[in-house]
């Protein structure tokens, strides 16, 4: 592939991000059956560790936006978009038909103020407490480890893990929405591939 070509794969993946994103809001202003919340002590004894949120925000999409420098043509970058949107319609299934949120207290920081806390926030502005179960970011992440692996190796599964670990200490997720996302990524990867 030329440079060109590199470069116009990254734009429609920019845009495929942005665009598939609206899904994702979309579920959360739709709710067609009452929602979950789960009560479990190990969730409530995570502690709350703010500085994650660069983590949860930062190496989430430039991650994915790597994979563009993994593809050798047109076709395997076609067939690896076609696999996230296939992700993101099974997310949102899930989403829709066995919708699940986080406890309000979790997103209460009280007088907790920093850099951190405020840019959790922001995200928290857009990213509402619904849309947990299973956690599309460790979807994403675990799908995107697995076009990485080749490349990468093993290193790649540091990925899904530390996006695991800040939707966990950010409060984002539940425990179960982990494990559970990182397995539908690795089934829309092996059903894709």
């Amino acid at each position: 592939m030329t440079f060109t070509d590199y470069c116009i794969n990254i734009l429609l993946s920019i845009i495929l991000i942005v665009g598939c994103y609206q899904f994702y809001f979309w579920c959360q202003r739709r709710t067609w059956v009452k929602t979950r919340r789960y009560h479990s002590p190990i969730d409530e004894a995570i502690p709350f560790q703010p500085w994650w949120v660069w983590i949860y925000s930062f190496l989430y999409y430039p991650a994915i936006i790597y994979l563009n420098l993994l593809v050798s043509d047109s076709r395997e970058f076609t067939y690896m978009a076609a696999s996230f949107i296939l992700l993101l319609l099974l997310q949102m299934v899930f989403f829709v038909l066995l919708p699940v949120e986080t406890p309000t207290h979790w997103r209460d920081h009280g007088k907790r103020d920093g850099l951190s806390v405020r840019f959790l926030r922001f995200v928290q502005k857009y990213d509402k407490s619904s849309n947990c179960f299973p956690s599309m970011h460790t979807s994403v992440a675990m799908l995107t480890a697995m076009y990485a692996m080749p490349y990468v190796g093993l290193w790649g599964l540091l990925f899904p893990i530390l996006i695991a670990l800040s939707c966990a200490f950010t409060k984002q997720h539940y425990l179960i929405d982990l494990p559970a996302g990182a397995a539908l990524g690795l089934g829309v990867f092996y059903i894709a591939n």
